[in-house]
């Protein structure tokens, strides 16, 4: 065992409750300190026996996810669909592809969850369509009609090359010919996702409508993907090339090119900020409602920063503890980046979604387990902030191995086998042990891992001290914790593996120690023994104090009030 000792960092001056009216206890938005579950819905239940989930297998088990004791849910596209991007590809934003159900589904699913008290929040991608969205198909009909203006496009170089050097996250030129036009249209993802062209009112105008309509059918919230993405630079200038020292990011293979450039002009405009004010005006007209954004940018801090000042969204949502680093340096580094940035807005963190490797197997390096799956999810939730947890985290699902051959992602395709792309935490959902873990009646449109079987929902409910049943005792502690929920975050200086911090909410202090390794840990505590009441009843391997010293077991955590 090793012995740190720790002190108090101050990296800002504390914000007085006045300069933080989410602080006070009355009337405190919803989404402040909540919980959102996502629902990947291809992938949690199916009741028709496609092999593909559906809106009424969300319904089926709304009452499994309320009983987790998180907020709200969060649920991956469901719209019309071709299905290139698993439905990020959207050709009808009013309407539900058939595949998922119908608007009817859709209404039951939102009456039920409100029944048992789940915000519902839906994706909203507004800086692209799917190329069979009706705009797409008159818009490349010719450069005269009603939406020819609608995409981006733009003449080739006298060598008849793409008009930059733009390149696509998903590999190669962003830029995409199209004959029937005799132009390249921008496609920052795949080419069937055709990028849309804000510069032009009509636009922006008809993406907030789309918006409208869901807002008038009762959602509680949106959240916005690839929501940085909206505007290019006019002047189509060149990105400058990026040293390889440099050249990393969540989700990319150690091939892809994208890596090379910094991304100053096709994503990220100043324009865009202007919009968000429209949106956010557009989302006050409606009561108790929530704009995330998904932020990934060159500095996506700063700009979680920007887009959720002077009255834009809502929350920022990005991917900085999406990455590999697992340390406690990295984490504190990047929340006390964020909150000397982030003077105005909230803050919403995630270590899981369904575009990056789980959070297990990504953190855990060999060593997964259920204590430390405990363990992550309390850290995460304790940050100031709120917090998205990604279906299957509560079970302790790692990375499945999907073999070639059963892969669906064109990314992972396109990239194997450097990179196997983003079907391994894409499986479906393990309710049972049976046959296909209970997911479908049909062949499952992903193989379900047979080591999935053991963590299913059925084996777990009958476990107490499984990652389920210790994922729903923290969570419903964690709502009676005001302090963990809304309050400020001051970071304890600790030596790895060792991550503490304090959060304090009207003259209540909490003092979190989390222990990060698999080995225990010895440190000295920093504040005086006898001001400290240890708080119990979440759960996790707790650690012991003996006298001034803090012995943490194996990802080990401890909570205690001050005074």
């Amino acid at each position: 065992m090793s012995v740190a000792d720790m002190r108090v960092e101050h990296p800002t001056e504390p914000r007085s409750s006045e300069q933080r009216p989410e602080q006070q206890m009355i009337d405190i938005p919803w989404w402040r300190g909540a919980v959102t579950y996502q629902i990947y819905p291809r992938s949690f239940l199916d009741t028709d026996g496609d092999g593909v989930g559906d809106l009424p297998g969300i319904i089926d088990r709304l009452d499994y996810v309320a009983s987790l004791g998180v907020d709200a849910i969060w649920i991956a596209p469901f719209f019309k669909s071709p299905m290139a991007d698993f439905g990020y590809d959207i050709a009808d934003y009013r309407d539900v592809d058939p595949l998922f159900g119908t608007l009817e589904d859709f209404d039951h699913l939102l009456a039920k969850a409100h029944r048992l008290g789940l915000k519902v929040m839906i994706d909203q991608v507004l800086s692209h369509t799917s190329m069979e969205h009706e705009w797409f198909r008159q818009s490349r009909a010719s450069r005269d009609n009603s939406k020819s203006d609608w995409y981006v496009w733009a003449d080739a170089r006298e060598d008849g090359s793409a008009p930059n050097n733009w390149l696509s996250l998903f590999g190669g030129s962003a830029w995409q010919w199209e004959p029937r036009r005799g132009q390249y249209y921008l496609h920052n993802f795949l080419a069937a996702q055709p990028d849309l062209n804000f510069h032009n009112p009509q636009v922006q105008a008809a993406a907030l409508d789309n918006v409208r309509f869901w807002l008038d059918r009762g959602v509680d919230g949106t959240r916005l993907d690839a929501i940085n993405f909206c505007f290019h630079d006019q002047q189509l200038r060149d990105n400058p090339p990026k040293p390889k020292e440099k050249r990393t990011g969540r989700g990319f293979s150690p091939d892809n090119p994208y890596a090379f450039q910094y991304h100053y002009y096709n994503n990220t405009q100043p324009e865009n900020l202007a919009f968000l004010a429209e949106l956010r005006a557009l989302m006050d007209g409606y009561t108790d409602v929530a704009a995330l954004g998904e932020i990934s940018s060159e500095d996506s801090l700063a700009t979680m920063a920007e887009y959720t000042s002077d009255h834009r969204l809502h929350m920022g949502y990005s991917f900085e503890l999406l990455t590999d680093d697992f340390s406690a340096a990295h984490i504190r580094d990047t929340v006390q980046m964020l909150e000397s940035k982030m003077t105005q807005g909230w803050p919403c963190w995630a270590i899981s979604n369904h575009d990056v490797e789980r959070v297990l197997t990504r953190w855990g390096r060999g060593k997964s387990s259920a204590q430390l799956a405990n363990l992550l999810t309390a850290m995460v939730c304790s940050l100031r902030g709120s917090v998205c947890v990604y279906q299957g985290e509560e079970l302790g699902l790692t990375e499945a191995d999907v073999p070639y051959e059963a892969l669906q992602d064109p990314y992972g395709i396109a990239f194997w086998p450097q990179f196997k792309g983003r079907d391994g935490c894409r499986t479906p959902m393990p309710w049972t042990d049976g046959d296909h873990a209970g997911f479908s009646n049909g062949r499952p449109w992903l193989p379900v891992p047979e080591e999935h079987r053991a963590l299913a929902v059925n084996e777990q409910e009958a476990q107490p001290t499984s990652v389920l049943n210790g994922f729903r005792t923290f969570m419903h502690w964690r709502k009676a914790q005001p302090a963990l929920r809304w309050g400020d975050i001051r970071f304890v200086d600790t030596a790895e593996p060792v991550l503490a911090f304090t959060r304090s909410l009207d003259g209540q202090t909490v003092l979190v120690i989390f222990n990060l390794s698999s080995d225990s840990v010895a440190i000295l505590l920093p504040l005086p023994t006898g001001s400290l009441q240890i708080l119990e009843g979440h759960g996790l391997a707790q650690g012991q104090r003996d006298g001034d010293q803090l012995v943490l077991p194996a990802y080990g955590a401890w909570f205690a009030q001050v005074g």
